[in-house]
């Protein structure tokens, strides 16, 4: 992976870049704005924040579980810990103990029922309102620049690029 295109240009939001986002993103619909911030604070890809599901959700250690999509198989899972607000916004918007206290626990419900490209397109409008441009102002530059924030902040590489646990919260 490289942090720059070709012609030296970042691929990654800095912290104030991911600040602006985030400030703007409260402005949007809650739908949109617990979209913007996993992104911001787990470090996932937009395909894995969509397939997001409620029994993956666990308040209590403070942590969401992702399915790695880009493996060669299914079934590998990641722990990532987050915010409490993070946590605390999507609860209040999916409604997340509701659903743990059903029979099956919200299993197979995801969070994000749109489409891959709706979403993307609301991310992105996002950033163009906070005044991001350019390559880092995707989706995937909320990634890159959580893998910048995280060994910037003395995180060692193997456990970012694992997200398994993470003892700075960015």
């Amino acid at each position: 992976m490289q942090l720059h295109t070709a012609d030296g240009t970042r691929k990654y939001l800095t912290t104030g870049e991911r600040d602006a986002f985030l400030r703007q993103a409260d402005l949007a619909d809650r739908p949109v704005r617990t979209l913007c911030m996993t992104l911001a604070y787990a470090g996932c890809r937009l395909s894995e924040a969509l397939a997001l599901t409620a029994d993956r959700v666990d308040l209590a250690a403070g942590v969401l579980v992702f399915e790695s999509l880009k493996k060669r198989r299914t079934g590998i899972f990641r722990s990532v810990p987050v915010p409490p607000a993070l946590l605390d916004t999507i609860d209040m918007v999916h409604g997340i103990r509701e659903l743990h206290a059903r029979r099956g626990k919200g299993r197979g419900v995801r969070l994000r029922p749109r489409s891959r490209m709706t979403r993307w397109w609301a991310v992105h409008a996002v950033m163009l309102a906070a005044g991001l441009e350019g390559v880092p102002a995707l989706p995937r530059g909320l990634r890159h620049g959580f893998g910048v924030a995280a060994v910037t902040a003395g995180i060692p590489l193997n456990l970012v690029q694992m997200a398994r646990s993470c003892p700075v919260r960015l």
